[in-house]
């Protein structure tokens, strides 16, 4: 029973249900937080970008455009960042164009992990 116990004060996250259930609503905002949270220093915005436009778009990072790139740079500098940094799910530095871990930062990102592999549906189950 500890174990359970000190696995779920591991996850606390330290922000209202509300504003995390909001902050991780968008696929971008998600995937933002689970890029930090393998991160041991900080992103660069721009590599965010790539990051996130290869997903979006199933290609390679080194094949991501500068169209694709600059649309989803767009969106996180003028958006997504701001609203992850002022619930405190991450840090951007809009001055350096950097996002670093926050407290909340692990435990979103593992609640966002249990999310995605409890929701998985195999292929054949997809098409039937």
């Amino acid at each position: 029973m500890t174990n359970t116990a000190d696995e779920t004060a591991s996850l606390a996250i330290p922000m209202d249900p509300d504003v995390a259930f909001n902050a991780l609503g968008n696929s971008r905002r998600r995937r933002v937080v689970l890029s930090v949270s393998r991160a041991s220093k900080a992103v660069p915005t721009d590599e965010l970008a790539i990051e996130i436009a290869a997903i979006e778009n199933a290609i390679d990072p080194s094949k991501v455009g500068s169209d694709e790139r600059t649309s989803v740079y767009i969106a996180l500098t003028q958006q997504h960042l701001e609203t992850l940094d002022e619930v405190g799910a991450v840090d951007y530095d809009d001055r350096s164009k950097t996002v670093t871990a926050t407290d909340a930062t692990e435990p979103l990102a593992e609640y966002i992990r249990r999310l995605q592999t409890a929701c998985y549906k195999p292929d054949s189950e997809e098409t039937a």
